[in-house]
């Protein structure tokens, strides 16, 4: 089969290839799958920058879309020809989802509605997933305002929608030239964190009091608005990644006296009972067609290397896709 590879760390062209290997063969307990999409994650080009490789050849995304072609001993039967999204594809194991195949545990194969495309199904895993568990995890939020970092990037552009239908007031963060997908979340309020002073935007925008929750791409800016005042008392922060890998500093003062909770979590380690109620919950909406989907960029998957170079300029509005059919 055709697929993207690469067997040491660095720039997008100095280590991906793009050729010919096994394709592979589902064991007992997998599915496997013809992909026809691949979505590209800042966290994949983050592993393919610098993370140690785990195998001498991995085959990078965890994210993709096809259909199920083969099925291994154990597996009914029926699911062949299944459309399905793939969660996980390359975590903790060599093989991911550039590629024309791959192999995984059924259960990270899950069914996608017919109305939704393999681009859009390629972009479920980590964005979509991130995005509605992030959401979950404020409770009820009727009546509530949330605080979206990063409103019109793929995990805040759902995290937007879900929070909304929810109940919640959404006030989000976003550059001038990404407002208008922001926008198209229905985000309520959004400040331009470029050029106004966010703190006192969000008490302005809240009488004083702060807002309820916080939903955050960047712990290393957003955690230094606690002691501003950003989060109401009792109000609590949600947060699934950070520009700054090492450790930053955290005002104890603004956690003790506003009695606030910090959470944070990867989509990639959620426990099953947590993934099989968020998946659950995702199919509801996608079949219903709450969603709105914002495919950025589409590259072949020849061009993996561009696709990387778009990911990691940060350019482009929406979810970058390789098509891998």
């Amino acid at each position: 089969m055709k697929a993207a590879w690469y067997e040491k760390n660095g720039e997008a062209r100095e280590v991906l290839t793009v050729g010919e290997i096994d394709t592979p063969t589902p064991r007992p307990g997998e599915v496997l799958v013809r992909l026809h999409a691949s979505g590209v994650n800042p966290s994949d080009v983050k592993s393919r920058k610098g993370r140690p490789l785990i195998a001498p050849r991995i085959v990078p995304h965890s994210d993709g879309a096809g259909v199920v072609e083969a099925v291994g001993d154990g597996i009914d039967k029926a699911r062949i020809g299944e459309r399905v999204w793939i969660w996980n594809g390359q975590w903790k194991r060599p093989f991911g989802t550039a590629a024309e195949y791959i192999a995984v545990p059924e259960q990270q194969a899950v069914t996608l509605p017919d109305a939704i495309d393999f681009a859009t199904g390629a972009c479920m895993g980590i964005p979509a997933l991130t995005a509605l568990h992030a959401v979950t995890l404020h409770g009820d939020l009727k009546g509530k305002t949330i605080f979206v970092t990063g409103a019109a990037a793929a995990v805040g552009h759902y995290a937007v929608q879900i929070a909304k239908l929810a109940g919640a007031r959404v006030i989000g963060t976003s550059s001038p030239e990404r407002q208008r997908l922001a926008r198209n979340g229905g985000v309520d309020e959004l400040i331009d964190y470029r050029h106004e002073d966010v703190a006192e935007r969000v008490k302005t925008l809240t009488g004083g009091k702060g807002v309820d929750g916080i939903i955050d791409m960047d712990m290393s800016s957003t955690l230094p608005l606690l002691a501003k005042g950003v989060l109401a008392q009792h109000g609590k922060m949600v947060c699934y990644g950070s520009n700054v890998a090492g450790d930053i500093p955290l005002s104890f003062p603004a956690m003790l006296w506003g009695s606030l909770t910090l959470q944070v979590f990867v989509v990639y380690e959620l426990q099953q009972a947590e993934r099989q109620a968020a998946v659950a919950e995702l199919t509801r909406l996608l079949e219903a067609g709450s969603l709105k989907h914002a495919i950025g960029a589409t590259y072949a998957l020849d061009d993996i290397a561009t696709a990387h170079e778009a990911v990691e300029g940060g350019k482009v509005m929406g979810n970058v896709v390789l098509r891998t059919a």
